[in-house]
């Protein structure tokens, strides 16, 4: 029972995670629509780094210690400079629906960097499920159309493994320092480059800039940015790397059924039948990791 429940914990968290983080690609392609991608990438971080920056300074959190530096760098470069960076570059080349191939792939990522940096080790039968359940997500994409293009699709393989890099780092040292303390002090770290970074890439004007756009703006820099990893890397510290990681291979599905629900738009046979599967991979997973 002691382990069922920090087990089951992490999965709830880490599950509201996703949902939270499913909004995240929509988002900035309406933004990029009207911000440069480097504007983008370094306001929602300077937004994010002040709000983390008050959060630690009112409930008066110690300082992380020199040797956890080096990892606070390597989150910071992972989930708030390169993957933010890479999908709103990508973004201009490629549609959102077209990125869902990519995220597919940012579970088996994820897992791997947990081997490599969390010293975790899934049995043989947690990568064939991870692998299917890749590929369900991937055939799903594909299946959707949505316009590619070389540029595109590079820069979003470099987000993905970035972005697997800095969930497994942000994961291990949660592990010490807590999850929101985590993500808050890596925006503080980034805080500098990204301050100078928002100020030199200040949009020549403000008038052309729609509501959509600001508001894509508050969402990837309050939520993406902050209150996602809250509860995302308080998930993979509890359930695990590996384990917990596989839940990424819903948020496309939350993304579309999200978009149902609100935007009206059509829900295909093919998505609840791609959901299906993936929800029986992420339960073997789960059950093997």
């Amino acid at each position: 029972m002691g382990e069922a429940k920090p087990s089951i914990e992490g999965w709830g968290s880490g599950l509201l995670g996703v949902v939270i983080f499913s909004g995240s690609l929509p988002a900035t392609r309406v933004a990029v629509a009207d911000f440069s991608p480097l504007f983008l990438t370094s306001a929602r971080a300077a937004i994010a780094a002040l709000l983390g920056a008050a959060l630690l300074l009112l409930l008066r959190q110690a300082r992380p210690a020199r040797r956890d530096l080096p990892s606070l760098a390597i989150v910071a470069l992972g989930v708030v400079i390169g993957f933010p960076l890479l999908t709103a570059l990508a973004l201009r080349h490629i549609t959102s629906a077209h990125s869902i191939v990519f995220i597919g792939l940012l579970p088996l990522a994820t897992a791997i960097f947990g081997v490599l940096r969390g010293g975790e080790r899934p049995k043989p039968l947690f990568w064939v499920f991870s692998c299917f359940g890749s590929a369900s997500v991937v055939a799903f994409a594909l299946s959707n159309g949505g316009s590619g293009s070389l540029a595109g699709d590079l820069l979003m393989i470099a987000s993905i493994i970035l972005c697997g890099l800095g969930y497994a780092e942000g994961a291990k040292l949660s592990r010490k320092l807590g999850g929101w303390q985590v993500i808050s002090w890596a925006l503080v770290l980034a805080a500098p480059l990204m301050l100078a970074l928002t100020a030199a890439t200040l949009p020549p004007s403000w008038q052309g800039i729609g509501g959509p756009a600001w508001l894509g703006l508050a969402y990837v820099s309050i939520f993406s940015m902050l209150v996602g990893f809250v509860f995302w890397y308080r998930g993979l510290a509890l359930g695990g790397i590996a384990s917990v990681g596989q839940l990424q291979l819903l948020q496309p599905f939350f993304g579309l059924a999200l978009a149902g629900a609100l935007l009206g738009e059509p829900v295909a046979w093919t998505m609840i039948a791609a959901t299906g599967a993936v929800v029986l991979c992420v339960a073997f997973a789960r059950r093997f990791a």
